[in-house]
């Protein structure tokens, strides 16, 4: 039985994140945010099924998350201090490493720009020095797909975590969020957090429960 550790890395674009997150507490009947412990732990789950490993030896060793940020005026003036401290502590707690960037405040509305390049950079270049077995990446959006293409080009598996909602809002007006088809290809494991979720309505699954709780 080979009993070498799975090394996994995480990383995060924290807007997409956000985005999932705040459907599955607002628009979902599960009526909660997505927990980054749960997460994890739903990660480890899924790597060792695909692995075909034991679960003990699927360990998260690095993971970071990085999203556009405002300035203090900026924060305070919207009310966002305390939310944005609330998040720091969460991602703490996690032992998620954060990378803010600032928003461009100058667009109406602001734009985030520079951090999916940023996340690409700095993901590479920890695959390229740490050598991690697996790479995940929580993100849907196309610009991702050189990125994984180069980590796949270093013998590193891909597991995707993306997802397709779609839902209308207060006003009625349709919303939705998507995950590259084109990312899914590239990537070795791709899951869709909703088929997860839509899939643990008839197939009760501990994994699944893990998404929305906090340890």
């Amino acid at each position: 039985m080979n009993r070498s550790m799975t090394r996994i890395a995480v990383f995060y674009d924290g807007s997409f994140f956000h985005k999932v997150s705040s459907y599955y507490k607002y628009q979902h009947e599960v009526g909660s945010f997505l927990a980054f412990s749960g997460l994890h732990e739903f990660i480890r789950h899924r790597v060792a099924g695909r692995e075909g490993v034991d679960v003990a030896l699927c360990q998260i060793v690095e993971a970071h998350f990085f999203r556009g940020r405002f300035s203090l005026s900026a924060a305070k003036a919207a009310g966002a201090l305390e939310s944005d401290r609330f998040l720091d502590q969460l991602l703490m707690y996690a032992g998620i490493v954060s990378h803010y960037y600032p928003m461009n405040e100058n667009t109406n509305p602001p734009q985030e720009k520079g951090i999916d390049v940023w996340l690409a950079l700095e993901a590479y270049d920890l695959a390229v020095h740490k050598g991690f077995d697996v790479f995940v990446l929580v993100a849907g959006d196309q610009d991702f797909v050189p990125l994984v293409r180069k980590i796949n080009g270093l013998g590193t598996r891909v597991m995707l975590i993306g997802a397709d909602l779609e839902w209308n809002d207060r006003n009625g007006a349709s919303r939705y969020i998507n995950t590259s088809r084109r990312l899914m290809e590239e990537s070795a494991y791709p899951i869709l957090l909703n088929a997860e979720v839509e899939a643990h309505a008839t197939r009760r699954d501990p994994a699944v429960e893990a998404l929305f709780r906090n340890f």
